[in-house]
């Protein structure tokens, strides 16, 4: 696989149009690559791209990966970010998620990182049923006290065919619910404020400076090229997505062919990833580049549309920006989608 991924940066070397400003080892388990086979990728990297100065290189990890001695050898190598999966500081959570760490694991990594790394993310989830206030404030709290710089919480979400969704249609754990959800969302929101941590994007949470700049590209909508199975590029308005199997990947690779399809996105298309992209983040939609991409009588339709949201208070316009309101950002998704153009511009 680590062969295959080497091949495939190098067949795919002339597909960016800039330099490399950020990597991201991510997707799925890359903790699980040795400290060599991350070493072995950066050089291919490193030999066939223009990588930046300060390129921000991220590792994403789960805790029971991560012990004292990787952690050390990581800190020896050109990774300069941790991203890593704690989910919750409770066993009870983990159990109900099936996670396979600790919440002993998951303090202990997280003690051990910030021995060796500044720029650590947590990704934390809340909404779990039987999770107290009292409980995921706990959780945030432990975040706080560590003096993590950056954190991401998800709301739980039941994915069909897990062994969660089985769970909860046989009665044995309880269904999640929205309300839950949002009340661990308002709270999360307070705390953070409290540690003047910026809301940057709904889920993201950062001290001033440590943005990750990884996925602020993706906000932004700015290129990107995904290396190795199942793995999303976004180029000149166009994606492409290479094959899930792992072993017809290698093969396809082998033979140097790219086993990935790709589809040109429509006006339409584009229009509702900027409204989707930019009122989930702390930029904003903005109408005069909406005027200046798709005409004048697009931005004044989408205004138009808007201004339900403006009249209830979840989405304020300052300085010709759409932006979603505290009271808005729990809806961001659905406010997006009452927004999304229907058909073709």
């Amino acid at each position: 696989m680590v062969d295959a991924i080497k091949q495939e940066l190098i067949l795919r070397k002339s597909e960016l149009p800039e330099s490399v400003g950020t990597i991201y080892f991510g997707g799925g388990t890359p903790s699980l690559l040795t400290v060599g086979e991350i070493q072995e990728l950066l050089q291919v990297i490193e030999t066939h791209y223009k990588v930046d100065t300060g390129a921000e290189i991220t590792l994403e990890a789960n805790p029971d990966d991560l012990g004292i001695e990787k952690i050390k050898a990581l800190s020896h190598t050109k990774i300069n970010r941790l991203s890593m999966g704690i989910q919750s500081f409770f066993d009870e959570d983990l159990k109900y998620m099936n996670r396979v760490h600790t919440a002993k694991d998951a303090l202990d990594s997280l003690k051990h990182a910030k021995e060796y790394f500044d720029n650590i993310t947590v990704d934390l989830i809340y909404g779990i049923p039987g999770m107290t206030p009292a409980r995921w404030k706990q959780n945030l709290e432990m975040v706080f006290s560590l003096k993590i710089p950056h954190l991401s919480c998800y709301a739980l979400t039941v994915e069909e065919k897990t062994a969660l969704a089985n769970f909860i249609k046989k009665g044995k754990y309880q269904p999640v619910e929205e309300i839950l959800a949002q009340d661990h969302f308002e709270l999360l929101v307070k705390e953070t404020q409290k540690k003047k941590m910026v809301q940057y994007e709904i889920s993201n949470f950062s001290l001033p400076g440590y943005f990750s700049k990884h996925n602020s590209a993706y906000w932004k909508r700015e290129p990107y090229l995904g290396i190795g199975p199942s793995a999303h590029s976004f180029i000149n308005n166009s994606r492409s997505w290479n094959i899930a199997n792992n072993a017809l990947y290698i093969k396809a690779i082998g033979k140097n062919q790219l086993p990935s399809e790709k589809e040109y996105l429509s006006k339409k298309d584009i229009f509702n990833e900027m409204v989707m992209t930019g009122l989930r983040t702390i930029w904003g939609v903005d109408l005069v580049e909406i005027s200046r991409e798709f005409g004048p009588e697009v931005s004044a339709g989408l205004l138009e549309m808007a201004q339900k949201y403006i009249d209830i208070g979840q989405i304020e316009i300052e300085e010709n920006k759409l932006y979603l309101t505290p009271k808005g950002k729990f809806f961001g998704d659905g406010i997006s989608a009452g927004l999304f153009m229907t058909q073709e511009i």
